[in-house]
């Protein structure tokens, strides 16, 4: 802590009142991958299960309905 006339300048640790661990940066990362992750699984199990059976043909009707 300076004092410079009535003026006082903290350091950022002594503001904050204790130090900072950088551990908001880690947690951030771990759950945007983790979301990135289940979404993916999301859409590739839809896509895997809403595939049509090998050798049938899907028609532009079909692909129109969702089918």
């Amino acid at each position: 802590m300076q004092r410079v006339g009535d003026e006082v300048h903290l350091d950022d640790d002594e503001a904050r009142g204790g130090s900072t661990p950088n551990i908001v940066r880690y947690v951030l990362i771990a759950s945007l991958i983790l979301a990135i992750l289940a979404m993916s699984a999301i859409w590739i199990s839809r896509a895997w299960y809403d595939s049509p059976e090998s050798g049938q043909a899907v028609t532009a009707e079909q692909h129109a309905l969702g089918n």
